[in-house]
């Protein structure tokens, strides 16, 4: 269902994929299945690049929620029983070490945004309709596009007319390398938490969260997404996975971020 107030997401999503199925399509043909797999990838290999700078935020996030711990735990040891001097305690040590909260959040909100636009414009490709910068012929010819026999715009879910076996043959995979590629992208993630801060009960549930039910999400809920948007995760994951490698080993946990 579309949301008015999200087209400042849609509309740049749209013509990003728009872009990259272009130049695609130029070599391919605008017919070719390959032009839309590699538009769609290369459309969250765009999107995700602009996300480097949050995600560097996010760095300095930890590794100053990392320093500022244990004065922290003594302010609430400290403060206890007033919770409204704990909570000027705590604004001061924040703002002397010029911690923001939310910078936390945001590589999550944009990626949220991100995912909400793309599954959003994919889900709009209709027959016979033109979709955001999309004209009826780009539009027919998505939903014409195949990935080893199978349509992009299906699902197991809601084949549209494509045969179950090869229809399975595609989702299986990806639902699957996607919920393992989720995992253990999670599970790295929560790895280097843990070495730059204890572990509190909060963060144990999400981080268990994050490691088991959301993989677990991905396969429960995979048997409903269509092609293009397991390609959207598969993707994403592999970026996230190889991020994360090249930061960590290039920044040491006490090593300060540019």
């Amino acid at each position: 269902m579309k949301v008015p107030m999200l087209d400042f997401i849609y509309y740049p999503v749209s013509a990003v994929l728009w872009l990259w199925h272009t130049a695609f399509a130029s070599v391919l043909g605008a017919s070719s299945g390959l032009a839309w797999v590699l538009a769609i990838i290369f459309l969250v290999l765009t999107l995700r690049a602009l996300l480097i700078r949050p995600f560097m935020a996010q760095l300095r996030f930890q590794r100053t929620l990392a320093r500022i711990a244990p004065e922290m735990k003594e302010i609430q040891r400290k403060y206890a029983d007033d919770k409204e001097q704990q909570v000027i305690e705590v604004r001061r040590l924040q703002q002397e070490h010029s911690f923001n909260p939310l910078l936390g959040f945001l590589p999550m909100i944009g990626q949220i945004l991100v995912f909400i636009g793309l599954f959003h414009v994919l889900n709009s490709f209709h027959a016979g309709t033109t979709n955001y910068v999309f004209s009826t012929e780009q539009v027919q010819s998505f939903l014409n596009a195949h990935l080893f026999g199978a349509p992009l715009s299906a699902s197991l879910a809601h084949a549209g007319g494509a045969a179950p076996g090869s229809l399975a043959a595609v989702v299986i995979p990806l639902v699957v390398i996607a919920a393992v590629a989720t995992h253990y992208t999670a599970r790295y993630s929560v790895a280097r938490q843990r070495e730059m801060a204890p572990e509190t009960p909060q963060t144990r549930v999400m981080n268990l969260l994050s490691m088991w039910a959301f993989p677990l999400g991905t396969l429960v809920t995979g048997a409903l997404w269509p092609i293009a948007i397991l390609l959207y995760f598969v993707t994403q994951n592999a970026w996230t996975f190889v991020q994360q490698h090249l930061v960590y080993r290039r920044f040491g946990a006490e090593t300060p971020v540019p």
